[in-house]
């Protein structure tokens, strides 16, 4: 029998829709995977480690080349100075990082405030510390948030932008006013940037990280999967103050320890590309966003400003629309609500994964469109 502080969090709603499409023969929107690989030179990378003999424990920290290459990376993008040795800590994904993050940070009883709908791994991560998640509402249809407010017991503001499930990129006014918060309440901020790459329409991701008075008070995470297309890899990695960074090492250690070595190696040559991979790539999906967005004209749809995912308001209960759209259009989408605290909130809304080959993008949209008439 499942412990108590787990009950809950049993077969999702992902397992039954991707069962949908395989018995439909659906096309799956739902899982947010791409169905391409990565760009050949990282690919070839992690062949030529394997081949030269990476294929045992990393160290604890990470494979000090990727270390290295992470500290690169938020120096030229951000302007963000990190010491590899004590400010980087690679993790099995950023999943790991913020099981890792929350583990080492949170006591039992603790509140871990975070912006709903989430990653659904956040609040089984507060549950397996004994903490409890708080959410704080973004409201439809532009999941905007309200007022934040502090709990007697906070003590972690879990923040992710651009932001999954809902697609919203957080203006640096917002962010602002989440400083504020969080330096007002004496919060750790923890960030999960994993889309951090994936910004559409000329808009400017922002590290919280970067604003004034977060440097000492922040974790930032992210990983290889979604910038590279190699969501199988399970790379990812902490940044940050060097106590902030400790902490998520010792947990760590107790996790998995270190794995992945040969995807580390060629990690640090992922995030050695040149400039224009990043552009030419978020280019890419914007129009693969665009082509499903126009396609599902005859709903109101919530235009994501980055991420794999756009909502859409289906006007009627979206999970029983969900469940019933493979047999009606051949595609397969999930309910936003299975993302949320507050289900009825989000009850008419749709989430479809756009991450797919524009062709599978196209026939999905042809299909959507049939449903229409």
């Amino acid at each position: 029998m499942i412990a108590s502080r787990l009950a809950g969090f049993g077969t999702t709603i992902f397992t039954e829709m991707s069962a949908l499409a395989e018995q439909t023969g659906a096309i799956n929107l739902g899982q947010g995977f791409p169905d391409e690989d990565g760009p050949r030179a990282v690919l070839e990378a992690a062949h030529a480690a394997i081949r030269d003999g990476h294929n045992q424990y990393a160290p604890l920290p990470g494979v000090p080349a990727l270390r290295e290459a992470i500290a690169e990376h938020q120096q030229r993008f951000y302007g963000i100075e990190l010491d590899p040795a004590t400010q980087v800590q690679v993790t099995m994904g950023a999943t790991e990082a913020i099981a890792a993050a929350i583990l080492a940070l949170a006591e039992p009883g603790d509140d871990v405030l975070a912006f709903d709908p989430s990653y659904d791994s956040y609040s089984a991560a507060a549950k397996m510390t004994g903490a409890n998640f708080v959410p704080i509402p973004l409201n439809p249809p532009d999941f905007t948030f309200d007022e934040l407010k502090a709990t007697p017991n906070a003590r972690i503001l879990l923040v992710n932008s651009p932001h999954n499930p809902t697609g919203r990129v957080f203006t640096r006014e917002e962010l602002q006013r989440i400083a504020d918060f969080v330096i007002e309440h004496d919060l750790i901020a923890i960030t999960d940037e994993v889309y951090e790459h994936l910004v559409f329409d000329g808009l400017e991701h922002i590290p919280l990280s970067t604003l004034p008075g977060m440097a000492e008070r922040t974790l930032s995470i992210s990983s290889l999967g979604k910038t590279f297309s190699v969501t199988g890899w399970k790379v990812g990695w902490a940044t940050g103050p060097a106590p902030l960074v400790a902490a998520v090492r010792t947990a760590k250690q107790f996790l998995t320890f270190a794995g992945a070595t040969p995807f580390q190696h060629a990690g640090a040559a992922a995030l050695r590309l040149p400039t224009h991979f990043y552009t030419d790539f978020a280019a890419e999906l914007q129009a693969k966003r665009d082509h499903l967005c126009d396609a599902l004209s005859q709903f109101t749809v919530a235009r994501p400003q980055g991420t794999y995912f756009a909502n859409v308001d289906v006007g009627a209960d979206a999970t029983e629309f969900a469940r019933e759209l493979p047999h009606r259009a051949g595609v397969v989408a999930i309910p936003t609500a299975v993302f949320s605290t507050d289900r009825e909130r989000l009850k008419p809304y749709l989430r479809f994964a756009f991450c797919k080959r524009l062709s599978v993008i196209d026939e999905a949209a042809a299909r959507l469109h049939a449903l229409e008439s």
